[in-house]
Parts: structure tokens; sequence; C-alpha cells
């Protein structure tokens, strides 16, 4: 199993933002955009680890509990039988990005798994990945490895 590290900045919310996953220091990418909030980088920087990993299983750790609630809670199975309406009765934010990403877990044909880890704790990688965003954020350019 590969465990690959995602994390989403922005400055502002919205504002500039940055995305990044790593699986390690030596294999890693980032991204950004000019005008975006915090959470829609989170779901790019899952969205774009899981193209840059199409085979194998996969473990991927967030410290965003608006990606991992959503596949441990089952969130997205909700949205689809209300057709896109949250539990209140309104549009599910960022519908364009889970439109993208739930497929790529859940049709991929692969296991992929969440995992959450506390932000800003110590944890080495969540510090990589949360540099690697930020950094993208502050220049709007990304990286890769």
């Amino acid at each position: 199993m590969i465990r690959i590290h995602t994390d989403g900045a922005c400055r502002g919310n919205p504002g500039p933002g940055g995305w990044a996953w790593a699986s390690g220091r030596e294999e890693f990418a980032s991204g950004a955009e000019p005008h975006t909030t915090n959470q829609r980088m989170e779901l790019l920087a899952v969205i774009e680890a899981l193209r840059e990993h199409p085979d194998g299983p996969l473990e991927i750790v967030s410290d965003s509990n608006y990606v991992v609630k959503c596949f441990h809670d089952k969130w997205y199975v909700g949205w689809l039988r209300r057709n896109w309406k949250n539990a209140k009765g309104q549009s599910v934010a960022n519908r364009d990005l889970w439109e993208t990403l739930i497929p790529l877990v859940l049709e991929s044909g692969r296991d992929v798994s969440f995992s959450w880890v506390k932000g800003h704790s110590g944890d080495l990688m969540n510090d990589f990945v949360d540099e690697l965003a930020t950094a993208a954020a502050d220049t709007q350019r990304g990286g890769h490895s």
C-alpha cells in the first residue's frame, strides 16, 4: 500500500490557494489557483494524488475532516440519494470537485482508504505537504519531483 499525504492552503478564504501531495520527500507535486478556497485545495490535492497513482492500493492521509469524513461517514451516499443536496437540503459545496473525486475513489477498482492526521502536530509528512501547499499559494507556482 502506498501512503500519500495531501494538503491544501489558502491565503484568505477565498484567495490565492495551493495544494500538494507527497508519498515521500522524493515523490511529490503541488499546484496553485489564483482565487479559491481551502476546501477546494484540500479536494484538489487528493484528486491530483489519485490521478498520479492510478494503480494499486492507496492510503490518503489528510488533516482535512472535510475530505476524510466524506469517505469514512459516507456523506456521498446521501448527497447522491438527494441529488447533490446536503442533509439541510442545500446544494453540496464544491460539487464539481466531488463529482471528480468520488468516482476516482469508488470506481477505480482499487482499494483507497483515508486516514486523518492532526495538522501542525509534528507529523513530518503532514508538515512537508503543508509547506509545499503554502509555498504554492504564496508563489502561485507548483512543483513536481
